[in-house]
């Protein structure tokens, strides 16, 4: 898939802020520090697209961009370590919750995972969680370049068994670099084919 255009379009609070649901949506979430805006902004080809940062807990509200004039991606909050306080933390779950079950044209989630750590706590809950929600996901490890391609193996694999112990059917998973452009074209790919599938439905 070819990316012609990228813009920034909106933030919000909550998901009745977010744009008209007319065009297929995917959106990206993780640990806080997984990596989420710089893998956002591979995929557009547009280093400055999502705002980057060192500091955990950046990004705090539902950021819309619109590809293509077609479809939307969205940077959620990530969960886990920001420095931020328990009452700010519990109005951030309760926003991507009601995001995740409400918001009629989310096509599917990209769960991010920092490749160079082993199996996290919060990140086999937030993938439980997922599926007690009915919410479709597809698993994305990231910083594969910043570890030896034996751990990334390693972490990734053992991630996956992890779930195998209470899933019975795994959800697709992809290894990615924005370093060497890893994953990209398998992303869009099956966004691409997931576009297709929301086009026909529409029909």
């Amino acid at each position: 898939m070819d990316i012609r255009s990228t813009e920034y379009l909106i933030s919000s609070p909550d998901y009745t802020g977010c744009p008209k649901p007319d065009k297929p949506e995917y959106a990206f979430i993780g640990r806080s520090n997984v990596g989420k805006s710089s893998l956002i902004n591979l995929l557009c080809n547009n280093e400055k697209l999502a705002k980057t940062s060192g500091t955990p807990g950046k990004t705090q509200l539902l950021n819309h961009f619109l590809i293509n004039k077609q479809w939307y991606i969205v940077d959620l909050p990530g969960y886990g370590f920001a420095k931020v306080s328990l009452s700010q933390r519990k109005k951030w779950e309760v926003m991507i919750e009601d995001y995740l079950r409400k918001r009629e044209n989310l096509v599917t989630v990209f769960l991010l995972i920092d490749s160079r750590h082993s199996p996290q706590k919060s990140d086999l809950e937030f993938a439980n969680r997922l599926r007690e929600w009915g919410v479709p996901f597809i698993l994305v490890f990231t910083k594969a370049d910043k570890e030896s391609q034996r751990v990334v193996s390693q972490n990734t694999k053992g991630f996956l068994d992890k779930m195998r112990e209470s899933w019975q059917f795994l959800p697709q998973h992809i290894v990615t670099s924005v370093l060497k452009k890893m994953g990209r074209d398998k992303i869009l790919g099956l966004i691409g084919e997931m576009n297709a599938e929301f086009k026909n439905e529409k029909v």
